[in-house]
């Protein structure tokens, strides 16, 4: 008997059967997603006006770098109520949740950083900081001038929602409320680069990372990314001018070091303008402080200034140092004296990883609008979330939070305000960005 053509109808009934599951699999897992996303933006809803409180309580009670010690007890307490699995004191202040979901995945991180500024506030708002605290030596006002308090709050509504659908994640959520970004104190460890070097990112080792960052110069419902440099490196140069201390009424028995600094800050000046390729990035050198002498009629012997150095390209960055060191040096003995250059570890550049920007990016625009989803150029500002994306593929963007009609007072200003009618968007953005990360390496 000829059993070939009934072993090619089995065959074909077979592999239809196959198809009909594929395709009902499909189906259903695309419905899923689905479901999950409307599931996100309605908890983003409900939650808002938690968020804003949270936002508003830091907002009172700001602490400066390296001290968030109430700030990082307030984050613990509500992700241990979470249910998750936290650690506390790392990097000093720093408080780190692990959210396990239903099956092994990729692992996610997402950071907010938790410190405020030695800054007065004056706006109007009635939950305005009024808090001291001590910078330098000195009494200072404290102030979230610069949206930190934000980050945190939206962070905080991220890992309760994240939290809820345990059950439906295919991978792992590191939240890591980072202190210290604005710089540690004189002395001090701290900040990004120190919750890396204490190995945060390790155990489980991260896959890839997402932060955001308040604007109030971007409008609410609004987000402005870049891909590749989106925020410049920093480095602070101090060079020492050494001359030979006169009396002011004969300058030609000394070497003056305050003639020989002020040709040193010109001849500075041309590094960008007659060195740097700048069709390539932007650069900047900046002066920001100069000391010397004591009254009018003494050359003194020394003089002190100090500077900062922004870049958007490692190379460029190096051929900076290379140019200070060289026209100080040089400029000085010209001028018959000598002249000492440091220049100290800074922030490395906020690299968006281009291929994980390329990947996530519809992400944002499903989640704001494709029309509200903007590149934006490069700023010469520096973020120590830099560090995380040296180790692993990082995306970091911008959130807009200037409401409409309104004028920005400026980060770092005792005016600075947002709009918290934007917290609900970042919220909503960082948790799809969890979800479709994991369906991008699930598929």
């Amino acid at each position: 008997m000829n059993t070939r053509p009934l072993k090619k109808i089995i065959t074909l009934l077979f592999f239809c059967f196959l198809m009909d599951v594929f395709l009902i699999g499909s189906t259903s897992t695309f419905i899923y997603a689905q479901d999950l996303k409307t599931l996100i933006d309605s908890r983003s809803a409900d939650l808002e006006d938690r968020v804003i409180e949270w936002r508003r309580h830091i907002h009172q009670n700001p602490e400066l770098s390296n001290r968030e010690y109430k700030t990082a007890e307030y984050i613990s307490k509500h992700l241990t109520d979470l249910g998750l699995e936290v650690q506390t004191g790392v990097a000093h202040t720093g408080v780190v949740a692990i959210l396990e979901g239903a099956t092994p995945g990729p692992v996610v991180a997402l950071r907010a950083d938790m410190d405020a500024l030695p800054v007065t506030e004056r706006t109007p708002i009635p939950f305005k900081s009024t808090a001291i605290g001590e910078y330098q030596g000195n009494q200072v006002g404290v102030m979230h001038a610069c949206g930190h308090d934000t980050h945190v709050a939206i962070l905080m509504g991220v890992a309760q929602i994240l939290t809820e659908l345990k059950n439906e994640l295919n991978g792992t959520v590191k939240f890591i409320f980072q202190p210290a970004e604005e710089g540690a104190p004189t002395g001090e460890e701290g900040g990004a680069e120190l919750m890396v070097k204490e190995g945060v990112l390790k155990n489980p080792d991260v896959d890839a990372i997402f932060g955001l960052h308040i604007s109030d110069a971007t409008p609410v419902g609004m987000i402005t990314y870049k891909e590749g440099g989106i925020m410049a490196s920093s480095n602070t140069f101090q060079i020492t001018v050494n001359g030979k201390q006169a009396h002011g009424s004969a300058p030609w028995s000394g070497i003056d070091p305050i003639v020989t600094s002020a040709q040193i800050i010109n001849n500075l000046q041309t590094i960008i303008s007659r060195n740097m390729e700048l069709t390539n990035e932007a650069a900047v050198v900046t002066v920001g402080q100069i000391h010397g002498g004591v009254r009018s009629n003494i050359i003194p012997e020394e003089v002190f200034m100090e500077g900062t150095i922004r870049a958007l390209d490692n190379d460029m960055r190096d051929a900076i140092f290379e140019r200070i060191k060289t026209i100080a040096i040089k400029t000085a003995e010209a001028n018959g004296g000598t002249a000492e250059v440091t220049i100290s570890h800074g922030y490395p550049i906020t690299y968006n990883d281009p291929e994980l920007t390329r990947k996530m990016v519809p992400t944002l625009q499903k989640t704001a609008g494709e029309n509200m989803v903007v590149i934006m150029p490069a700023i010469t500002g520096a973020e120590d979330f830099s560090f995380f994306q040296q180790e692993i593929p990082g995306l970091y963007f911008f959130l807009g939070g200037l409401p409409e009609g309104g004028t920005p007072a400026g980060h770092h200003t005792p005016d600075f305000y947002i709009d918290e009618s934007g917290l609900e968007l970042g919220v909503r953005s960082l948790s799809h960005l969890v979800i479709d990360y994991f369906a991008s390496l699930g598929n």
